[in-house]
This record gives structure tokens, sequence and C-alpha cells, in this order.
């Protein structure tokens, strides 16, 4: 595999686990910390950042989109 999809699924792999993390911390600390928004905020920002070098990437001819069912 390609080091930029390494790359995309490893920033995947910490978004879930930012995300069970949050599901985690809401669970046991039950409101009495902020380590559920802190968790679900790093979420979004990892979301964010994988959105916006998608995009840059793309601009910059890094990466190609491809059309799923078109003709070859």
């Amino acid at each position: 595999m390609a080091v930029k999809t390494l790359l995309i699924i490893a920033v995947l792999i910490l978004i879930l686990w930012n995300l069970g993390a949050g599901l985690y911390y809401m669970m046991v600390d039950k409101g009495e910390s902020k380590r559920t928004v802190n968790a679900l905020t790093r979420r979004v920002a990892l979301s964010i950042a994988l959105i916006i070098g998608v995009v840059i990437a793309a601009k910059m001819g890094w990466i190609e989109f491809h059309g799923v069912g078109r003709n070859p």
C-alpha cells in the first residue's frame, strides 16, 4: 500500500479511537470531568484535518478521485 493510504487509514483509526474514548468517558465519568468533551473535540479536529488534507492532496494532484461505475 502507498504511504498516503496508510496515513489516511491511521487518521481514521485515531478518529474512531477518540469516538470510543468519548463514549467510554461519558459512561465512566458521569459528567464529572471534561474528558468526554476533550475526546470528542479531538475527534472533530481530526475529522476536519483529514477532510482538508484530502482536498489539498486532490488539488495538488497527489491523489486522484475515481467515480464508482465509471467506464475506463
